[in-house]
């Protein structure tokens, strides 16, 4: 466990928020804390920096902004101490014409942020709880070419947890030298560029503002968190978090999200032994 840190980084769902969607004041707490102390905070999400990441630490009611915010899974990145943004790899047009005829069997409802819109096949519960949640219009497509008119950082696919296993095994079967496809929700596929990580984002802001990767407490709890939890000098995994992910962090929460599971675990083991 790393005794000297200067950053804790969180992905938002299922890890420092709860199923309701709400950042407990126990969570709030601890994180004024850090700031307190001189620790930088960050989020890391497949959300949009633009849309909803930059509101995002007001929204929870802090009086202060965030030093880090990785949006998109790695596509986006905002670094805080310097004011500046940053965007990398986006998936190209021909490529999202190729992922649409990969996942057409499967007769899924694809979906893409486009601007300040939630571009989609067509309006079901799914996408209407989406759009609600994330304060975002819905535009359905008349034609699936309006998905790739353009570059775009991801595009995601909707299933039931059933289904998710043969759906994952039959990307798996046909790989992309150009794409990859993982998991973010246990009902939710995303595909991106495959250089695309939360990673690739912090190890940039850590390199921008001197900070060694050694000095970074990353949570997740999915497996679009593994590489920035691998990268980072103590990467933990929510209890409730899927197995892939438990396997390669450094320690596992006792707690899960709906527990204050990552409150309770930067309290216990890095701010109570400094008497914080």
């Amino acid at each position: 466990m790393i005794q000297d840190f200067h950053l804790v980084i969180c992905d938002i769902d299922s890890t420092l928020i709860t199923s309701d969607r709400i950042l407990t004041e126990h969570a709030m707490d601890v994180i004024r804390r850090l700031h307190a102390h001189g620790v930088y905070f960050g989020i890391a999400s497949g959300r949009s920096i633009d849309q909803q990441l930059h509101k995002q630490a007001r929204d929870w009611g802090f009086d202060f902004d965030f030093e880090v915010l990785i949006g998109m899974n790695g596509s986006e990145l905002w670094d805080g101490i310097h004011q500046k943004r940053f965007d990398y790899y986006k998936l190209k047009k021909e490529w999202i014409r190729e992922i649409l005829e990969l996942m057409a069997p499967f007769n899924l409802n694809p979906f893409m942020y486009v601007k300040d819109k939630m571009m989609c096949l067509r309006v079901d519960e799914a996408t209407e709880r989406s759009s609600k949640k994330n304060r975002t219009d819905i535009l359905v497509v008349d034609d699936l070419s309006e998905f790739y008119a353009e570059e775009n950082a991801k595009i995601m696919f909707r299933t039931t947890e059933e289904e998710m296993e043969g759906i994952e095994d039959y990307v798996r079967q046909h790989p992309s030298p150009h794409f990859k496809a993982f998991k973010t929700q246990t009902t939710m596929l995303e595909f991106t560029d495959q250089r695309v990580s939360k990673a690739v984002a912090l190890k940039a802001f850590c390199e921008m503002n001197k900070l060694p990767l050694e000095q970074v407490i990353s949570f997740g709890d999915m497996s679009n968190d593994n590489e920035m939890l691998e990268c980072s000098g103590w990467g933990v995994c929510m209890a409730n978090g899927s197995e892939d992910t438990k396997a390669i962090a450094d320690d596992i929460t006792e707690l899960t999200n709906d527990e204050d599971g990552f409150a309770e675990y930067l309290e216990k083991h890095f701010l109570k032994p400094r008497g914080w």
